[in-house]
């Protein structure tokens, strides 16, 4: 519904930046970090970076503000940011190349973030464009960063991941688990250029949405009291080494017939549960997409997806059992299997 209605404003809570966050940090040492999907200041992703940058070393933190974003100055007006205008909600870009503890309290806070916004007019500039993450001024800072970190427009993702491997860039993103299923994406994950991350607390990724956005959520997804929008399908998708890719999926089941059957469109088997992949198989196997949250590169191979894999006698289609259509699957092979 939301990139239908073209409504991609849906807000990162910190604490699950700074969850995410904690198994890359030494990847982020003395890098320059672009948000090019944040307003800045506004953004959880922007205050996460400023109140944490001499904790993690960081060289430099762009920001990047989009013109029709409906939150920008809504917590630091933007008269109150030197080297802005007053007047209007112009896109404008943040550069921080340091940050200073100006209240001598021994610690980075949001006060001295705000100090910094406010009386270093180094640090902040109108866009010439609307800060569109395609735009000529958003491109080259893209090429400055060293690695991008930030909730992109989930309608644009492909496009978003894209651009990003085309420019050989480290990242850590969110979107859609759905996703996966791109033709696109798929050929992304089947490459080793990108795979997910540790993902939300129980599968649960909690966002802000602007008040004019609000509509008729089923029971369970909208809260009025907090503000949030529930999403059980939202993951974070990365091309960052993180302890989770080199776990080993711990397999117990040895294969029979009767508990996985084979499909009759490709020569492969059923695999419904990711915990239930057979310990002794060394042929194809069909396992559902969230296999990519436990996906060990060393344990298995990916030899693509349902509609897009060489070798489906109905290409297009979805894998089928006795006529039935099943649900997108992922087809694997034991690493080392016999071909």
């Amino acid at each position: 519904m939301a990139k239908k209605a073209k409504q991609d404003e849906f807000y990162t809570q910190l604490g699950d930046i700074s969850n995410e966050l904690r198994y890359y940090k030494a990847q982020l040492r003395d890098k320059t970090i672009l948000c090019n999907c944040d307003d800045p200041f506004e953004s959880n992703f922007f205050k996460y970076f400023a109140l944490n940058f001499n904790t993690l070393d960081i060289k430099k933190l762009i920001a990047t503000s989009y013109a029709k974003s409906p939150i920008v100055g809504g917590q630091l007006p933007l008269f109150d940011i030197e080297g802005l205008k007053p007047e209007g909600r112009e896109p404008y870009a943040v550069e921080i190349n340091e940050v200073p503890d100006h209240n001598s309290d021994g610690a980075i806070d949001i006060t001295d973030v705000e100090y910094l916004l406010k009386h270093d007019n180094n640090t902040a500039r109108p866009l010439k464009d609307n800060g569109d993450f395609r735009s000529q001024e958003c491109v080259e800072f893209l090429k400055e960063a060293d690695v991008v970190i930030t909730n992109p427009p989930f309608s644009l993702f492909r496009e978003y991941v894209a651009q990003l491997v085309a420019h050989d860039k480290l990242f850590l993103i969110i979107g859609s688990k759905n996703a996966v299923t791109y033709k696109e994406i798929f050929q992304f994950i089947m490459e080793n250029k990108l795979w997910l991350g540790y993902g939300f607390a129980a599968g649960n990724a909690y966002f802000k949405i602007p008040l004019e956005n609000i509509r008729d959520y089923a029971d369970g997804v909208y809260d009025k009291e907090t503000g949030l929008v529930k999403f059980r399908n939202v993951g974070w998708f990365t091309n960052m080494d993180n302890p989770k890719r080199h776990e080993e999926i711990t397999l117990y089941k040895k294969y029979n017939p009767a508990e996985y059957p084979q499909y009759d469109n490709y020569d492969a088997i059923e695999v419904s549960k990711t915990a239930e992949i057979p310990v002794d198989y060394d042929g194809a196997m069909g396992v559902p997409i969230t296999f990519l949250d436990k996906y060990n590169p060393e344990q298995f191979e990916i030899i693509g997806i349902d509609r897009y894999t060489e070798g489906n006698k109905t290409p297009g289609k979805r894998m089928t059992i006795n006529g039935k259509e099943i649900y997108a699957r992922i087809l694997i092979k034991r690493k080392g299997a016999s071909q």
